[in-house]
C-alpha cells in the first residue's frame, strides 16, 4: 500500500508532485501535535493518564485506521519514535545518578531482579503455549517483566503515598527493573541481529558487548563528561548547556547504535552521566519540556504504528498475558517481602504497586524488537492494547491494595480518642 498516494491522504490538494519531503514532515508534525492536543484534553477531562490519550491520538492519525491516513509518510512516524526513545530514556537516566543506583537497598535490588527474571520466564512459557514465535515470546516476556516507572510514580505522588515504606521499596525495585530491561534489550537485539541464531557463544558475545559499552561509558565518561557539562553550566548560558547535553545524549545513542545496541541504552547512560555533574538539577529542568514533548511523540508514534485491524485476533492472548504478568509480579513480590520479614501490609502494598502498570519501557522493548526485524507485526498492537488496559487499571489496583491492608478503626475507638 502506498501511503504517500493522494487518495490515501486527508489533505491531497496541498501537495503538488514537485513538493519535497520537508513539506510532508511539516504536515505530519502539525497533525501529530494538533490531534495529540485534542486527545490529551479529552483524557484530562476524563481524569485518565495522558499515555492513553497519546496512544489513542496515534491510532487516530495512523496509516492503519480507516478510511484514510492523516500522515503523509509513515517513515516520519518511525523517525519521531526514534527521537522519542532517545529523549525519554535520557531524561529517565538523569534521575539515576550513580550514588542513587548504589543506594538501592539490597532487598529492593534482589527482589526487583528476581521478580523481573521470574516474570520474564513465566510470561515466555505462557507466550510459547499461545504459539508465539521464539523471539515474539522473548520480547513480549521482557516487555511484560517491567513495571512502568512513570505511571507508577505519578500515581503514588497523586495519592500522597510516595514516602510510604512500601513506596520506597517499590521505587528501589523500579530502578532495578529499568537497569535490567535496558541491558536485556541490548542483549536481545544483539542476539536477533546475529541472524536469530541462539547459541552460548553468541549470547556471551552480546552480553560482553553490552557490558563493555556500559563499563566503558561509566568508567571513562564519568571522569570527563560531567566536567564538560559543568564547564558549560558555569557560563550561565542555558542555550549552550542544553546543546552540550543534547550532544551527549544523541552522541552516546549514535555510539550505541554503532556497536549494534539499542539507542535506548546510549541515551539512558548519557542521562546517568549528566546526573553525575554539578549542573544536574539545571540540566533536568532544561530537558523536562523536551522529555514531555518527545515522550508524547513516542507514544503517539507507537499508536500510529499499531495495526488495529489485528486487535480482535489477540484480545484473548492479551487478556491471558495481562493476567499472567499481573499475577506473577503480585505473588513473587509479596512472597519475597514476607519471607524477608516485612509485615503483611507493606508486602501487599508493594506487590500491588509493582503489578499493574506497563508503559514506556515496555513499548520501547517491542519497538526495539521491531527495529531489528525480530518480531511479527502483531506484537506492537498487542503491547499497545496491554499498555492502555494496564495503565487504566493501575490507579484502581494500587488504591485497592492500600484499602485491603489498612484496617478500619472501630467507631468506639474513634469516640474514645475524642
Amino acid at each position: 500500500m502506498d501511503l504517500t498516494a493522494s487518495g490515501n491522504s486527508l489533505f491531497p490538494q496541498f501537495f503538488a508532485p514537485g513538493n519535497g519531503p520537508s513539506d510532508f514532515i511539516v504536515q505530519d508534525f502539525a497533525v501529530v501535535m494538533i490531534v495529540a492536543a485534542v486527545m490529551i484534553t479529552i483524557t484530562y477531562k476524563m481524569r485518565q493518564p495522558m499515555v492513553i490519550g497519546y496512544i489513542l491520538a496515534g491510532i487516530v492519525i495512523g496509516p492503519y485506521t480507516p478510511p484514510f491516513t492523516l500522515v503523509k509518510d509513515v517513515n516520519t512516524i518511525n523517525v519521531f519514535a526514534e527521537l522519542g526513545i532517545i529523549m525519554l530514556l535520557f531524561v529517565i537516566g538523569t534521575e539515576f545518578p550513580m550514588a542513587r543506583l548504589k543506594s538501592v537497598g539490597r532487598i529492593s535490588f534482589v527482589i526487583g531482579l528476581s521478580e523481573s527474571l521470574a516474570t520474564l520466564l513465566i510470561v515466555f512459557f505462557v507466550a510459547q503455549a499461545l504459539e508465539f514465535s521464539f523471539f515474539d515470546s522473548l520480547f513480549v516476556a521482557l516487555a511484560l517483566s517491567i513495571t512502568s516507572t512513570v505511571v507508577t510514580v505519578k500515581i503514588l505522588e497523586d495519592l500522597g503515598w510516595i514516602k510510604n515504606k512500601s513506596s520506597t521499596l517499590v521505587l528501589g525495585m523500579l530502578i532495578t527493573e529499568d537497569i535490567f530491561v535496558v541491558t536485556a534489550l541490548a542483549v536481545l537485539q544483539g542476539m536477533a541481529s546475529n541472524g536469530g541464531e541462539i547459541s552460548i557463544p553468541n549470547m556471551a558475545i552480546s552480553i560482553g558487548i553490552v557490558g563493555a559499552f556500559i563499563g566503558g561509558v561509566l568508567a571513562l565518561g564519568s571522569r570527563f563528561l560531567p566536567k564538560v557539562i559543568d564547564m558549560a553550566g558555569k557560563t550561565n548560558d542555558y542555550a549552550l548547556l542544553l546543546i552540550v547535553i543534547l550532544g551527549l545524549a544523541f552522541g552516546l545513542s549514535f555510539l550505541a547504535k554503532g556497536f549494534g545496541l539499542s539507542v535506548a541504552i546510549g541515551a539512558f547512560f548519557a542521562g546517568v552521566l549528566v546526573a553525575e555533574s554539578n549542573s544536574a538539577a539545571v540540566a533536568r529542568i532544561l530537558t523536562l519540556p523536551l522529555r514531555d514533548m518527545f515522550a508524547a511523540i513516542f507514544f503517539i508514534s507507537i499508536g500510529a504504528l499499531m495495526n488495529i485491524s489485528l486487535v480482535p485476533v489477540f484480545i484473548i492472548p492479551a487478556a491471558i498475558l495481562i493476567f499472567t504478568s499481573f499475577g506473577s509480579k503480585l505473588l513473587i513480590v509479596t512472597t519475597l517481602l514476607l519471607r524477608s520479614n516485612f509485615d503483611r501490609a507493606t508486602a501487599l502494598r508493594a506487590g500491588f504497586g509493582m503489578s499493574p502498570a506497563r508503559g514506556e519501557l515496555s513499548l520501547v522493548v517491542v519497538k526495539g524488537g521491531q527495529d531489528v526485524g525480530a518480531i511479527s507485526s502483531s506484537i506492537l498492537p498487542l503491547l499497545g492494547v496491554i499498555t492502555v488496559v494496564t495503565t487504566f487499571m493501575a490507579p484502581f489496583v494500587i488504591r485497592f491494595g492500600n484499602k485491603i491492608t489498612t484496617p478500619r478503626v472501630p467507631k468506639e475507638k474513634d469516640q474514645n480518642k475524642t
